[in-house]
Formats: C-alpha cells, sequence, structure tokens
C-alpha cells in the first residue's frame, strides 16, 4: 500500500468523478483507476463503484474513508515532522544532466546554502532516463532534464521548464571557428568533433543534425561538462545547448566560447522535474522555487 493510492481514492470520492481527479492529479484517467483497482484488490474491498454518471462509494467504502483521510492526514504530519525535527542531517538529492546546469546549479546552491545552513545538497550527475527511474522510486528528490519541444512528458512526474535556448558550437577561444558569426555542418566537420555518448540528449540531436555525416576525428564523452573541458584543452569542438556554455566559468574566464548553428533554430528547454503526488519536504519546495527563481534572472532567458 503507498501513499499515493490513499491520496487517489481520497481525491475520487471528493470529486465523484475519475475524469475530474485525473485532471486535478495531473495523471491520465487509465493510470489513476488501475492504481484505484490495486488498492482495492489488496485490501479486497470495492471502495468505489464506477457507473456513467461517475464514481460513488460504496457501503464498505464509506467505512474505510474516514480511515483513509486520517491515514493521508497522519503521513503528511509525519513528514513535516521529520523535516522540522532532523533539519541538521536532512539532505536532497539533485539527479542532473550535465549539459547545462553548472551556470543555473551553482548560483541555486548558493542561495539554498543561505535558507538551510545545515541541509546537504547531493548532485548526481545522470542521464534523463536514470534521473526520471530515481524519481519514481523516490532516490532523487529533484531531477534537472533537458528535451525538445514537443518530447513527451513522464505524466506522474511534474515538469517545470526552467531555461529555452538553441544548440551551439563550443569552442576554444582560438580555434578559427571562433572567428564566423555562425557554424554550419561543413564547417564542424572541419574540426574534431567531442560527441555525447548515447543516452544524452545531445547525442540525439547531434546524430539528427549530422544525418549520416561523419567527422574525420571524433572523441566520446559522458557528458556536457567532460566535453566543455576537452574543448578548454584545445582537442577539438562540441555542440551544447547555449546555457551550458554562457555563464560558464570557462567561458568567463575567456577559454572558450560558442558560436550559433547556421540554419538550424531547434530549441533546448531545461526542466526540473519532482515526482507529482509526493508531499514533498521543505528543503525540497525551497530547493525547487529558487531553481525557478533563479532561472528566471539568467542572462539568456
Amino acid at each position: 500500500m503507498r501513499s499515493e493510492q490513499l491520496e487517489y481514492v481520497a481525491a475520487v470520492a471528493r470529486l465523484g468523478s475519475f475524469r475530474r481527479a485525473a485532471e486535478e492529479l495531473h495523471i491520465s484517467q487509465p493510470a489513476l483507476s488501475t492504481t484505484v483497482r490495486n488498492l482495492e484488490r489488496e485490501l479486497g474491498v470495492t471502495i468505489l463503484e464506477r457507473g456513467r454518471s461517475g464514481a460513488q462509494v460504496s457501503d464498505e467504502g464509506r467505512e474505510l474513508l474516514p480511515l483513509i483521510v486520517t491515514a493521508i492526514d497522519a503521513i503528511d504530519r509525519l513528514r513535516y515532522a521529520a523535516d522540522d525535527q532532523h533539519t541538521s542531517i536532512r539532505m536532497v538529492r539533485v539527479g542532473t544532466v550535465n549539459a547545462g546546469t553548472v551556470p543555473l546549479l551553482t548560483t541555486t546552491i548558493g542561495a539554498f546554502r543561505k535558507l538551510h545552513p545545515s541541509t546537504q545538497v547531493e548532485v548526481i550527475g545522470a542521464q534523463e532516463v536514470a534521473i526520471d527511474n530515481a524519481l519514481r522510486e523516490g532516490s532523487f528528490d529533484l531531477g534537472l532534464i533537458t528535451c525538445l519541444a514537443g518530447d513527451d512528458m513522464p505524466p506522474e512526474l511534474e515538469t517545470t521548464q526552467l531555461l529555452s535556448g538553441r544548440a551551439v558550437v563550443c569552442l576554444h577561444t582560438d580555434s578559427p571557428l571562433a572567428e564566423l558569426d555562425a557554424v554550419s555542418v561543413a564547417d564542424l566537420l572541419s574540426e574534431p568533433l567531442i560527441l555525447m555518448r548515447s543516452g544524452y540528449l545531445m547525442h540525439r540531436y547531434l546524430h539528427r543534425l549530422l544525418d549520416g555525416r561523419q567527422p574525420a576525428i571524433s572523441y566520446s564523452t559522458d557528458g556536457g561538462e567532460m566535453g566543455k573541458l576537452m574543448v578548454a584543452e584545445g582537442l577539438g569542438a562540441t555542440v551544447l545547448p547555449d546555457f551550458s556554455v554562457i555563464g560558464d566559468p570557462l567561458e568567463r574566464r575567456g577559454v572558450i566560447t560558442c558560436r550559433p548553428l547556421a540554419d538550424d533554430h531547434t530549441e533546448i528547454r531545461l526542466a526540473i522535474r519532482r515526482r507529482r503526488s509526493d508531499v514533498h519536504s521543505r528543503a525540497s519546495n525551497d530547493l525547487h522555487r529558487l531553481f525557478v527563481e533563479q532561472a528566471a534572472t539568467h542572462p539568456e532567458r
């Protein structure tokens, strides 16, 4: 039995409709119905009677509903009490892709530290799929992911867009390509190219951009931060979202720079995710809020 199962039953009972409850909870109606049925199967009781006019609480359900509401309240109080009493040892775990988080991540954690000086923030680099799975399992509190406009969003996770930009070529400032106003695909293929490994959004994007064309020399790395370091060492160029490069410490020191890709205006988004059905800790809520506020002040927003 999971807390969200109880919350779903209570929402349907209150609204009298699976459709309205699904809209309020921001999940699909089939997913809501399956979750409720699983709880009913586990308890061996039909709590909600389905009909054309909506959903009604059964006779057995009327006896159980006060207990369900009490259990939800107790879980909420337990979570808030634990957060209040154990702030000194509380840890917020943030999963993040490496293509676009350093300028935003560092300023946000700095602001968070002033609010929660004793709360640890653990930042774990991972691919988008691994971050989503860890959020579902509860091992991550928040996740920073990149996506393209039109990508499907997992309904069980709350997704909030932070930044929007376009792909740029990240270059060493001494690269001949840095003298161009925009870099074509042919220009890009003339340089050693640092690629992201399969599983990252920028690998998917670059595979589509090159359309089967191969660079003469290429490297493969695990994430944008290592890619920028390799660019800084003069090993080649890479392709990243503009918000990953602009404001990066290497860019501020004049070691790396970026140029737009010619004839490509694909929108790349940085978003923050968390489980939709959870009652989140105060620290996690504050960190989520600060990410949104810091993103609003980002220079390239």
